[in-house]
Formats: structure tokens, C-alpha cells, sequence
């Protein structure tokens, strides 16, 4: 999947050719270039970067000081390349790109990580991700410390409001999931959102959910509903969390956070890849 999108993603940038970079720069020509960290953050795609060089310029020495996930701050070197000079200019900004937003999500989540490290509750990606970029997007989560929810559509039955209110409420599309897993001889977790203490009372009922997603509850609310939900349920809280109250909301006691902001709220670490010129 990673170099199928890495070959979409150049040719969109690339058309029909470089035509900046090949007016100015001969097929054969050498260069050496460098990554530099210009802020401080966490560090993530460098394996990424990669991939992209050896897809492209295979013969590349492609030479790593640093390794995703690693703290960096202003100045720092993350890798040199040394190889086609043409060929480090055209994948330039596709390489930044990549390389800045994942480091931004990367930093993001520690930060966010860090804030709730002092209680058992886990910090969770969603599915608010970039289309064509969430593989991407949820290693850096992974990169940055969080834990990735789930992937796509196919690996988790998550009954949110819409499908409770379609299909006529909390036990009926519950039931009706349990006969479709048989059926289709699927073996998947069940998580259900719950928006209110009524729904809570009546999907604690149920032995065949595996999580209960608490859904815009205040950190009040969870505080004073929590020891009611039997320890067979995983609980997550979600909806309008951030930097400011997620302390609050991992001494809950919930087992599970998810930021959608993580991947779609996200300001990208300030990173350049510039030529180094040998006097």
C-alpha cells in the first residue's frame, strides 16, 4: 500500500515531468542533501523518506542520524542523502510533505500522551483521518505513543447514533450485529456509543458488547456513572476532548481516549531539505 501511494502521489506532482528541475540540473549530476529539524517536536517518517528515495533513486546513499519517534529541536539533522541531484529535487516536496505531517501528528500525541502518563487510560486515534494518507497518518499516532483504534470500517463493529436510531435502538442493533458475525462467520469486537445514562443503563445489559463509548459525556458525568459499568466493558470517553481537559477526563478512570484531532487538527513540524554545498 505504502509504495502504490508513494508511486499516486509522485505522479501527481510529477505530470509530465520536473521541468524546473531538469532545465536547471543534468541527468547525471550528484548532490548531497540534508534534513533539517527548524522546531521542536517529535520526529516521524523518516522510514518513509526512505522508501521514497530507494523507490526512485535505488544506486541513493541514504544515511539516518536520528529515527522516528526520537525528540528533535532546532538544528538537529534527521538524514543526509547523497545521489541523483535531479532526482533529490523532484521528490523534494513530496518528501516534506509526508515527513511534516506525520511529524506533526507525532508530536501532537506525546504531547497529549504525556498529559494523561500518570493514569491507565490509553490515548486512541479516529477514523477523521486525510483520504488516501490515513495508513500514514495512524503510524505516526503509533510513532508519537498513541494507539490506533481502529484501521478502517472492516476490522471493529462500532454502533454509533445514526445506527442505533435506524435501525430502532441499543438492544435491537446489537442483536441483529450478533446474528450478522454469525452468519458471516466474523469474529470482531462490538463498541457501542452511548449519549445519555438511559442508553448507558440499557447497553450494560448486554454480555455481547466488548466496549461502551461514552459520547460527549463530561468528565463529571463519567466520574459519576463509571462504577456502575461492570469490569466485563472496556469504556471510552469521546467527543470534545483536548489539550485542556483530557487530564480531567483520563482520571475517569476510562480505559480508552479518542482524539479525533490527533490526525485532523493537526499543525505540521517546520522541516526544510536543502542541498549541502561543499566549498
Amino acid at each position: 500500500m505504502l509504495r502504490s501511494n508513494l508511486a499516486l502521489w509522485l505522479k501527481e506532482d510529477m505530470g509530465s515531468g520536473d521541468h524546473s528541475s531538469q532545465a536547471a540540473i543534468s541527468k547525471s549530476a550528484k548532490g548531497h542533501a540534508q534534513l533539517l529539524v527548524k522546531s521542536e517536536g517529535i520526529i516521524a517518517g523518516i522510514e518513509v523518506a526512505r522508501e521514497l528515495v530507494q523507490m526512485t533513486d535505488p544506486s541513493a546513499d541514504f544515511q539516518t542520524f536520528l529515527k522516528d519517534g526520537d525528540k528533535v529541536k532546532p538544528g538537529d539533522i534527521a538524514f543526509v542523502v547523497f545521489g541523483n541531484a535531479l532526482n533529490a529535487l523532484s521528490i523534494e516536496r513530496l518528501m516534506l510533505n509526508i515527513l511534516q505531517r506525520m511529524s506533526g501528528i507525532a508530536t501532537k500525541t506525546h504531547r497529549l500522551q504525556q498529559k494523561i502518563a500518570h493514569t491507565s487510560a490509553r490515548l486512541l486515534d479516529t477514523r477523521k483521518t486525510t483520504p488516501g494518507f490515513r495508513m500514514l497518518e495512524k503510524q505516526a499516532v503509533l510513532i508519537g505513543g498513541g494507539f490506533n483504534h481502529r484501521f478502517g470500517l472492516f476490522d471493529m463493529v462500532m454502533l454509533k447514533d445514526n445506527h442505533i436510531d435506524f435501525c430502532g435502538g441499543i438492544t435491537k442493533v446489537v442483536d441483529q450485529t450478533v446474528e450478522y458475525l454469525k452468519i458471516n462467520n466474523l469474529s470482531l469486537k462490538i463498541e457501542v456509543e452511548v449519549r445519555n445514562e438511559a442508553e448507558l443503563s440499557e447497553a450494560i445489559q448486554l454480555t455481547s458488547i466488548d466496549r461502551i463509548m461514552l459520547d460527549n459525556f463530561t468528565p463529571e458525568q463519567i466520574a459519576q456513572c463509571i462504577a456502575s459499568i461492570p469490569e466485563r466493558f472496556e469504556v471510552e470517553a469521546s467527543g470534545g476532548i483536548n489539550e485542556a481537559n483530557i487530564v480531567a477526563y483520563a482520571e475517569t478512570g476510562v480505559d480508552f481516549i479518542s482524539v479525533g484531532a490527533l490526525t485532523h487538527n493537526v499543525e505540521s513540524l517546520d522541516l526544510s531539505f536543502k542541498a549541502v554545498v561543499h566549498s
